[in-house]
């Protein structure tokens, strides 16, 4: 790999789960879930993750707590903690910083690093992976798995090949006969809408997806046919993007009571806004289009956007009031609802401060 770019992709093991276990002992030895309990939330949300106890049973992430309560009833639920997993997050990537400035994080427990310039001039990206799994675990009593090859899409693969505590190695001559031995579900990309059509198709591994040609990936597939076509031949010029922009922020909250006024709407709306500013200013961010997104109790989830030429200015009050014009667009009468979001998209950093016109002015004063 000397005349390659060495990347490293870094996946926690279970990392929900792992820290409460952590902190919590007597979670190692049963089948733990985090999310809310279904019995004491009307059956209600998803699971964030579980651990490898409650996998064997079937639980997945994204899976429904109800389901995970019927695949394992003596499951134990535990309410995620958000706060304390990015504080164990920032611990990590003080870690990577050791390594690299070319990191790019994907979510709380998942990052890019690009080694093949190091901060500890070191050639081999296998003592490197090595030695940082090493740190992660003697800072945090957390294990991780490592993949580690040429491109991004070979170095994912490669981290979840053997989880948990697995390093795995790709190098270019070794990329086909790895990727054509991959059962086709393996491939980024081909999901749950995607799998059976690859299997109408014939296409049940990498060896049969690299025997399709391009016109009928394209065909069947669009754009993502041609980034398959590619993968499969070992195939990703991505780079690693050390700073990567974030395009939007929000909060939303769902009620077990759905709200039925419009004082209640109007309080739940003032405390996400306030979340949402508090995140701009903690951020230096600001947006230019404001999203409201409503979810009634029939499950029918409805969104409305404002887009100023100006940013919002990062204020309670100027969300609230934009908020609830839009929200007398989705529903204004017969008030049901059971989830609410508050999002700002096409951010910049605030670097400067922005002239805000007054909401209303004097007639007079605008002849």
């Amino acid at each position: 790999m000397h005349q390659e770019r060495k990347i490293i992709h870094v996946d926690m093991d279970s990392f929900y789960a792992s820290i409460e276990m952590r902190d919590h002992p007597a979670y190692r030895q049963v089948p733990l879930v985090i999310a809310r309990d279904p019995r004491h939330a009307n059956g209600k949300g998803v699971v964030a993750t579980a651990n490898y106890i409650a996998r064997q049973y079937g639980v997945h992430s994204a899976m429904s707590c109800a389901q995970a309560l019927k695949l394992c009833p003596q499951a134990v639920f535990k309410r995620p903690d958000f706060d304390k997993y990015r504080q164990v997050s920032e611990q990590i990537h003080a870690i990577f910083r050791q390594y690299t400035d070319i990191i790019e994080p994907i979510a709380l427990d998942e990052a890019y690093l690009d080694v093949t310039e190091n901060k500890l001039n070191e050639c081999s990206a296998i003592k490197l992976a090595h030695d940082l799994q090493q740190k992660i675990y003697a800072k945090t009593q957390l294990t991780c798995s490592v993949g580690i090859s040429y491109n991004k899409f070979l170095a994912k693969l490669s981290s979840e090949y053997r989880k948990p505590m697995g390093l795995t190695v790709v190098r270019k001559e070794e990329a086909q006969a790895f990727l054509l031995a991959l059962p086709i579900q393996d491939f980024r990309g081909v999901g749950k809408k995607t799998l059976p059509r690859m299997h109408e198709l014939g296409i049940f591994s990498g060896q049969d997806l690299y025997n399709c040609s391009l016109k009928k990936l394209q065909q069947h597939f669009g754009k993502m046919g041609f980034i398959l076509y590619q993968r499969v031949r070992g195939e990703d010029n991505r780079v690693v993007q050390a700073t990567r922009k974030r395009k939007s922020l929000g909060k939303e909250r769902t009620f077990d009571t759905p709200l039925c006024s419009q004082e209640e709407v109007e309080e739940q709306l003032k405390r996400l806004a306030q979340k949402v500013t508090t995140q701009m200013q903690k951020k230096q961010k600001q947006g230019q289009t404001l999203v409201l997104k409503v979810r009634n109790s029939r499950y029918q989830t409805m969104t409305k956007r404002l887009t100023q030429r100006d940013f919002f200015t990062n204020d309670v009050a100027t969300l609230v009031f934009y908020s609830l014009q839009l929200f007398e667009q989705i529903q204004p009468e017969n008030i049901d609802v059971r989830l609410l979001g508050l999002t700002l998209t096409g951010l910049d950093d605030a670097s400067y401060q922005n002239i805000v016109l007054p909401l209303w002015q004097n007639e007079n004063e605008m002849k």
